[in-house]
């Protein structure tokens, strides 16, 4: 089956900004009066939603947490998060990322954004890249209830581009991914992975994705869109 669609994470793959979400987050950790603890952003939030990322934090300490206040906590950093890209003096794209959505774009791919992030961040972004074009199909935070790890977003994101394409299946469709949850979700819906290692050390990705690069700027469509007309070995869960 030839290629038909390209599946972007968003934090981390194309916004270089998870320096600034797990500030945000250490900032939310304080005004509850918890103390932040190294690598447990790492563990309880890559590749998640900011809410089942407070939610792990907290809970993890013996906090209760309604819905409504976890609500709260997610306007807030929002908000913060919003501020925060505004005072930037040029918005953190990673180098090569609008390049290569521009390039997708013009070979008459499908794009869609699967993502933990809030659909207003994602829009944000395609507005300050003046990318809203190239983009197909979002799936956000607020797109499905259960987020990555679980294989819900990339399913949906399947789904979705359906409606464009109808014979489009998973198999048509390669994730570009950062983190490890984010690399379950995609494998566990059925897409091929292209692990890109702006967060985690290449060797790290090997073992679980299908291709790795080091940069997005070394993407080359030449080489493996013809991959997908051929049988591709299964990576090692």
């Amino acid at each position: 089956m030839p290629l038909k669609a390209v599946l972007f994470d968003f934090n981390g793959v194309i916004l270089d900004d998870e320096a600034i979400h797990a500030a945000l987050i250490d900032e939310i950790l304080l005004q509850e009066n918890l103390r932040p603890q190294r690598g447990e952003y790492d563990l309880f939030c890559l590749g998640r939603s900011d809410r089942a990322c407070l939610d792990n934090l907290l809970s993890r300490r013996g906090r209760a947490v309604t819905p409504a206040y976890l609500d709260k906590l997610v306007a807030q950093k929002a908000a913060t998060y919003r501020a925060r890209l505004a005072s930037l003096e040029a918005f953190p794209f990673f180098g090569g990322a609008i390049a290569l959505l521009e390039k997708l774009h013009a070979a008459q791919l499908k794009i869609a954004i699967v993502t933990g992030a809030l659909r207003s961040d994602v829009d944000l972004a395609l507005e300050r890249g003046t990318l809203t074009h190239v983009v197909d199909c979002i799936i956000s935070a607020e797109s499905v209830e259960r987020g990555k790890p679980h294989p819900d977003p990339y399913l949906q994101a399947v789904q979705q581009l359906q409606t464009l394409e109808a014979d489009l299946t998973a198999a048509d469709c390669l994730a570009i991914e950062d983190t490890l949850v984010g690399i379950q979700s995609a494998r566990e819906a059925g897409v091929k992975v292209l692990g890109v290692a702006h967060t985690y050390p290449l060797h790290m990705l090997q073992r679980r994705c299908h291709w790795v690069l080091d940069r997005l700027d070394q993407f080359d469509l030449g080489e493996i869109a013809p991959l997908f007309n051929r049988r591709v070995a299964t990576a090692t869960p």
